[in-house]
């Protein structure tokens, strides 16, 4: 058993906390055993589809009770950011229902034209037109951001089409490269920070996939640990040239 505290621990949601349809039930009892000792751990997802009360849900279907103003999904990161360091852009958007929600949240506008941020994310009607809005309002001088960078996403079809293939056509065809939110940039864990106040150090960032949760906590200067439980083999991560602060089985073998 590993022995080491922290005050915020943050928690890759898919392949971490659940696997699909089934939870990790190590790291169910993790969260359980955090919040018997007075701890509420931050959950931390790329996915811009869904809402805090979705993501909320979905825990609870689980057995997990998360704290809904404790999920931090790219999609609040991404308002989150443009509300801090755009201040009164209005914001031309493609995505889903926990991208509205974010914007909505952080009392940001939203138009179909004349916008001063594209944002991008995760959005299974995609069309032609949205896409040409997108790339019409970036040559304009909108700041071009996105949701995340995964080309791909699991379902039970097999691999569907990301939000970073959609975003990389907008960056071909403007020759604009974006902003992306999601991990492995740090930005979901900075807004945790500058919101929470914790130090650095006592921070870690807790997930399965090496290039986008531990690469985001090495980033950002935190601890991180990764588990043998999801996307990234324990075998390939103790051989990479940044390895993560501490590389476990599963959230079993962690004492809080």
């Amino acid at each position: 058993m590993i022995n080491r505290k922290y005050r915020a621990y943050c928690l890759d949601l898919d392949g971490t906390v659940y696997r699909g349809i089934e939870a990790v039930e190590e790291a169910a009892n993790f969260v359980e055993r955090l919040q018997q000792k007075g701890i509420e751990p931050f959950f931390i997802t790329n996915n811009a589809s869904m809402t805090q009360q979705q993501l909320k849900d979905k825990m609870a279907g689980f057995g997990i009770t998360a704290k809904k103003e404790r999920i931090m999904s790219s999609a609040i990161a991404a308002a989150k950011y443009i509300k801090r360091w755009y201040p009164g852009r209005s914001v031309y958007m493609i995505g889903s229902d926990g991208l509205d929600q974010a914007l909505r949240q952080e009392g940001l506008e939203r138009v179909e034209e004349q916008a001063g941020i594209v944002l991008m994310g995760i959005d299974r009607n995609i069309t032609y037109d949205k896409l040409a809005t997108a790339c019409l309002e970036i040559r304009k001088g909108a700041v071009f951001l996105s949701t995340n960078q995964d080309l791909a996403f699991p379902s039970e079809k097999g691999l569907l089409p990301g939000n970073g293939a959609f975003t990389a056509l907008v960056a071909a065809s403007t020759d604009v490269d974006p902003v992306f939110i999601g991990k492995p940039e740090i930005h979901m864990l900075e807004a945790i920070q500058h919101e929470s106040g914790f130090e650095k150090s006592e921070m870690v960032m807790i997930g399965d996939n090496y290039d986008t949760d531990i690469q985001a906590g090495i980033r950002f200067g935190i601890d991180t640990i990764h588990v043998n439980t999801g996307v990234t083999p324990m075998e390939t991560v103790l051989k990479k040239k940044q390895p993560p602060s501490f590389a476990i089985e599963n959230l079993g073998f962690w004492e809080v």
